[in-house]
């Protein structure tokens, strides 16, 4: 093209970025980018879209953040693609609470975010298992006049699956196909997944022949997913016979087919026939992966063999592949047995300094080692420098410790905050707190419902507030217990706006467990005169299925009585000649000083 005087233009290096974008060589794109540049082509909001994307697929988010930023500098305005695609990538890797930042941005500019913006969040959410979120967005979606599609009810789904959540896996099922919605082989392959995982074979093969059926053609995932769960039952026989079926129809398995397999004879104490996959994959020109060494080097510790699970970890770094915590976990729990607690500890630091981070179960092997060897003092130092120095999951127990620890609130953060909730040093308690945050971990559920709870008996309800937001930005609901103290706290401070937005967020969630929260509720509005938010409570209760009883409203005390047009108002709320009985209707409403039913009219 060159070379016969043709220059080329934006649209050519355009195709030429994305085509190398796609493969994954960033290398050729800045290349054809910095050329574009020295050829005096100035680059479109499609090459800067498309170089964002290449970016944000490598993990790179800052630098596409930065390209997103300089695009106002070249005299091109960013669309909503471009929001978009930092969207997916902050998405990819797991920095979904920065994305709520960027929306706002693009709303800004004038950009209302489409089916691709709220599908991208709701995967993104469904991924770090914030399925509140999830549906929040998915609600929002259809306010908004968006239709969510088969990529929104498969992100929902697989996110059930992953959760064992079978049931409302096949609701989400259900209600897509209710709206007219065909699953496609993505939507199948993930339920087959998910009921494989759990042994539910017979609803996998319903679903296979629903599928086939449906004219799609499984594919290797699908084919795994159903040689897992015969892994997983022991039923080895059955697993090789899919792969022969697999054969059968043109497909060859893979790396992860070979693996699954291996795993399940090393689960199952199968070692040979374990080695015999290994040496077959090989052969066939297939390479084993880290989950291939990982299961077989668990394989043979399980039956004491150290020589050969450190010749297979050696070999296993030879080939390039990185150990993972699992792998160093296994080492490390088969030192302890053997008694060579040194090397078990350098495992662990060589696991740290790699970037690992060792869990519960890492943790429990080497303090019980320790224990074992009676190097207590060992095990406590350990114990305390892991908490205060180490990057160490908030939910580690140390139960195997317990009885050797001096003071019990280290069982877990968890307790330690509730510790000091409980005698009344909040200023304690907020050290810890903001120490695990400081250290990037997030706090559990729990751990928020304790602290604000601790506030709002201290008083501090500012503060109670604060943490209250940030537990929902977090994605988790508060406890009924803690909606309570914190709304009794914001009445008494007559914080009537933080109030209503409390009792609005604790309505919308559907999180009333019992009549205790919209009792309060309706106590407190009641209090001040304001019967309109009374039948508001009481509306939604009765949608949400939670319709009082008679004992309930007479336990309310609501007098002085209510006038006949606040009674016809209860009465159409909660449709009483459909619930109860004349008789029983008119002694309710006697209970709660309201005019009778039969004078209303």
């Amino acid at each position: 093209m060159v070379r016969n005087g043709v220059s080329p233009n934006v649209y050519t290096y355009n195709i030429l970025i994305r085509g190398f974008s796609a493969a994954g060589n960033l290398e050729m794109v800045l290349y054809f980018w910095s050329e574009m540049e020295r050829n005096g082509c100035l680059p479109n909001v499609v090459t800067y879209n498309t170089l964002i994307d290449a970016y944000s697929k490598l993990k790179r988010i800052d630098d596409a953040f930065g390209l997103l930023r300089s695009m106002a500098s070249k005299g091109l305005e960013q669309n909503l693609i471009s929001y978009n695609v930092v969207i997916n990538g902050l998405c990819r890797e797991g920095r979904t609470e920065e994305t709520s930042q960027v929306v706002e941005e693009m709303k800004r500019k004038g950009f209302v975010p489409d089916e691709v913006t709220y599908n991208t969040l709701i995967s993104g959410y469904c991924k770090e298992g914030n399925f509140h979120q999830a549906l929040v967005l998915q609600e929002e979606m259809r306010r908004n006049g968006l239709s969510p599609n088969v990529v929104t009810y498969t992100a929902l789904i697989n996110a059930m699956s992953k959760t064992k959540n079978l049931n409302r896996a096949m609701e989400f099922f259900e209600q897509m196909r209710v709206r007219g919605l065909r699953p496609n082989e993505r939507t199948y392959t993930t339920l087959i997944d998910g009921f494989s995982q759990q042994g539910f074979l017979n609803e996998a093969y319903g679903l296979l022949n629903e599928m086939v059926g449906g004219g799609f053609s499984p594919s290797i995932v699908t084919y795994n997913a159903l040689i897992n769960g015969y892994c997983l039952l022991g039923r080895m026989e059955e697993a090789m016979g899919i792969v022969q079926d697999m054969v059968g129809k043109g497909l060859y398995p893979d790396v992860v087919s070979y693996s699954t397999i291996i795993t399940g004879f090393c689960r199952h104490q199968e070692l040979e026939s374990a080695f015999q996959m290994k040496a077959e994959m090989v052969e066939k020109g297939i390479s084993p992966d880290a989950v291939t060494y990982s299961s077989l080097i668990q394989g043979v510790c399980q039956q004491r063999r150290l020589d050969d699970a450190c010749n297979l970890f050696q070999e296993m770094i030879s080939m390039g592949l990185r150990p993972d915590e699992f792998t160093y976990t296994t080492l490390i729990n088969a030192y302890c047995k053997e008694g060579d607690l040194n090397m078990a500890l350098h495992l662990n630091d060589e696991m740290i300094r790699k970037g690992f981070l060792p869990d519960l179960v890492t943790y429990s092997v080497l303090i019980n080692g320790l224990k074992k060897q009676a190097r207590m003092t060992e095990a406590k130092k350990l114990l305390l420098k892991l908490f205060y120095y180490k990057s160490v999951p908030d939910d580690v127990t140390y139960n195997t410790l317990i009885e050797s620890c001096t003071n019990v609130e280290f069982k877990s953060v968890v307790a330690l905050v509730k510790g000091f909730c409980m005698k009344g040093l909040m200023k304690e308690a907020d050290q810890v707190f903001e120490t695990v945050i400081k250290r990037k971990y997030k706090p559990n559920g729990a751990a928020y419902d304790v602290i604000i709870h601790g506030h709002c008996r201290d008083g501090n309800v500012e503060k109670a507030l604060k943490l209250y937001k940030e537990m929902l930005l977090s994605g988790f609901l508060p406890h009924t217990v803690t909606v309570i103290a914190l709304i009794k706290e914001l009445f008494t401070e007559g914080m009537n706006n933080e109030l209503s937005q409390v009792i609005e967020n604790t309505l919308w969630s559907c999180k009333l467990t019992d009549a205790e929260v919209a009792k309060l509720l309706v106590e407190a509005n009641h209090k001040e005169g304001n019967m309109d938010a009374v039948f508001n409570v009481l509306g939604e209760m009765a949608q949400d299925g939670l319709l009082p009883n008679s004992g309930w409203f007479a336990a309310m005390n609501l007098v002085p009585p209510l006038p006949c047009s606040s009674a016809n108002k209860f009465v159409k709320i909660f449709h009483l000649p459909l619930y109860l009985p004349s008789l029983a209707g008119n002694v309710l409403m006697n209970e709660l000083g309201l005019c009778s039913l039969h004078s209303s009219t």
